[in-house]
């Protein structure tokens, strides 16, 4: 069974930075993209980052671009997000998500099969 577990989540302050971490267990991962989403309460999931299957393309949303690097580690199964000069509009809780697609690249929801519970970050002003 496929499960991604995230970590790293907590309170930071406006300009720090956190580290997200999802591993990925259940089977191999190293042929299909992985995506960060995040979500406000009573908002849709908004994408963050991705990248394909061998790190070397990536996609951000216009509102972390510069801000957050997203990167995995095929040989450990796992997808980190590195969040830098935080903002309070930050605040949400973070999942990650495995693509469906092999060898290609995913930036919207629909086209990630499986996800994460999620890891709440908190930015105070």
């Amino acid at each position: 069974q496929v499960q991604l577990v995230e970590s790293g989540g907590g309170l930071a302050q406006a300009g720090g930075s956190l580290t997200l971490s999802c591993a990925a267990s259940g089977r191999t991962f190293s042929t299909e993209a992985m995506g960060w989403f995040r979500q406000a309460p009573g908002k849709d999931r908004e994408f963050v980052a991705a990248i394909n299957w061998s790190g070397g393309t990536t996609s951000y949303a216009d509102s972390v671009e510069g801000r957050f690097t997203i990167s995995r580690d095929n040989a450990k199964n796992t997808v980190y997000l590195h969040m830098n000069s935080l903002k309070p509009e930050d605040t949400d809780v973070y999942y990650c998500a495995l693509g469906r697609v092999q060898f290609g690249m995913a930036v919207t929801a629909r086209e990630y099969d499986y996800w994460g519970r999620g890891t709440q970050v908190t930015v105070s002003s």
